[in-house]
């Protein structure tokens, strides 16, 4: 196997040749733009996945999170801009899916163990994985400094795609980039992206949307914030000073509630609190915030599948506690952090109705602010062909309380479900299997030809739950009086 910087050597496993941890660009300088990679003569031995980029995963009370996230990425290096590669044995112009891990741009890697894509290459597809830089060193707009260098590493992977995916038999021609939570926000921006065009036809956007992206005048604040708790000045050659360790330890006390205020003129933060970390509008990447641009016709060229879970709020309020525990004063200031009008959007949800809990209340309120209705006003902008789905399957875990929470569809789409099974499983102790069976082929026959078994996306607002296996006409929800359009 030979790729444009030379000759791969991988492994083969049955009808599958995988490829772990070849280098899609240089090793990185912080604040740089990504560049190419010295070519090498010797063959390169992709069969260890390499670095991941620097991040630390915290650990959640009675569920094990490494399968979702990897084991994170500390004093590994800075050659973590890799990729993996799965493809099916001898394959010909066969249809690519490029995969964008999650992580609140903060923590993450291509290479958790939920996120394997081999079950893909046996559906025929040549599946991609990457790194990308996150945090300080892929979002933060330090003056003088490129902006959403994150986003550029994975333009600058696309591109790679393009370039060599053909080497691995697969069609540069079929790509389908897909991606969740912060790697389905990434796409659903990158759709929109001027430099983006031409690098993939199709997009899957796994709870994500384009609104969670700010204005570089507020993002500058999180700059001035941090410098200031790193005890550096507020510019490239301060930063450049921080070692990983330090930065990681930053991140993580910027992610208490009162850390920081990151509201817009108009008393919103788009991203409540989950992340301090996410793309700018206003550049070359992203001229327009990503909405606006879908109305103005940006990506209608592109097939988009985009959907949420039912649940999106249980992954991070149910086993901490939170849900069941949390008064209703306390909620109220937990969600003014980010909504202007949080008092009557817990009231729309709840809040004050006999038998209701606050937590309850809070935390279906933001499952649809966070994720749901800003799905589905992205799903209404975007001018071409949109399919919407929903996961309505929940995980019995923590006594059935965790339900169809964030990250849940996961090991359903890339079959990994016996990972994700047991006493601190995602899924709970008994593997379902039977849900993978049916949505893993859903997503590798919407790379293979765009179709999807279901109503595209319009005024009957046609959503496919994947348990039910059907579409149904859903209702405006509560959360659309309760942001922008």
């Amino acid at each position: 196997m030979r790729v444009q910087s030379g000759p791969v050597v991988g492994v083969r496993l049955g009808t599958i040749d995988r490829y772990l941890g070849i280098p899609y660009a240089a090793p990185v300088t912080r604040f740089e733009l990504p560049r190419a990679r010295q070519p090498w003569v010797e063959p390169f031995q992709a069969t260890a996945p390499g670095p991941a980029a620097p991040h630390r995963v915290a650990p959640f009370p009675g569920l094990d999170v490494i399968p979702l996230v990897g084991s994170g990425g500390l004093g590994q290096g800075n050659d973590y801009l890799r990729l993996n590669v799965w493809a099916p044995v001898a394959a010909v112009d066969a249809p690519v899916m490029v995969f964008i891990h999650g992580g609140g741009f903060v923590v993450g890697s291509k290479d958790a163990p939920i996120q394997d894509g081999s079950a893909f290459a046996r559906s025929g597809i040549v599946c991609v994985a990457i790194n990308y830089r996150m945090g300080i060193d892929g979002f933060l707009p330090v003056p003088g400094v490129p902006t959403n260098l994150g986003l550029r590493d994975m333009l600058f992977a696309l591109q790679w795609v393009q370039d060599n995916i053909a080497a691995f038999g697969g069609d540069p021609g079929r790509v389908t980039v897909f991606g969740e939570s912060a790697g389905a926000m990434a796409i659903a921006d990158l759709v929109t992206s001027p430099l983006a065009k031409g690098l993939f036809r199709r997009a899957i956007i796994q709870s994500g949307h384009g609104s969670m992206v700010r204005d570089i005048g507020v993002a500058r604040r999180l700059v001035r914030k941090l410098a200031k708790k790193l005890s550096v000045t507020p510019d490239a050659a301060g930063f450049r000073t921080v070692g990983d360790e330090a930065a990681v330890e930053a991140i993580e006390k910027l992610a208490k509630p009162n850390a920081i205020d990151l509201r817009d003129a108009a008393g919103f933060e788009p991203v409540y609190g989950i992340s301090r970390f996410i793309p700018v509008w206003g550049d070359d990447v992203l001229p327009q915030k990503p909405l606006d641009a879908l109305r103005d016709g940006a990506g209608r060229d592109v097939e988009v599948l985009i959907g949420t879970n039912a649940e999106e709020m249980n992954l991070y309020f149910v086993p901490t506690g939170v849900r069941e525990r949390i008064p209703g004063l306390v909620a109220w200031w937990l969600l003014a952090r980010s909504q202007p009008r949080a008092r009557v959007a817990l009231k729309a949800y709840g809040l004050g109705q006999a038998g209701v809990k606050p937590g309850h209340a809070m935390t279906r309120a933001m499952t649809d602010l966070v994720f749901r209705w800003p799905a589905r006003q992205y799903a209404s902008a975007h001018q071409g062909r949109t399919w919407m789905y929903e996961l309505d399957w929940g995980s019995p875990a923590f006594d059935g309380q965790l339900g169809a929470c964030h990250g849940l569809e996961l090991p359903f789409v890339f079959k990994t479900t016996a990972i994700a099974t047991g006493p601190e499983g995602l899924l709970g102790p008994i593997e379902p299997v039977e849900l993978a069976e049916r949505v893993h082929p859903i997503w590798a026959g919407f790379a293979r030809d765009g179709l999807l078994p279901w109503p595209q996306w319009g005024a009957d607002r046609q959503v496919y739950q994947l348990d039910r296996g059907k579409a149904i006409r859903e209702a405006v929800m509560p959360a659309a009086q309760f942001l922008p359009e």
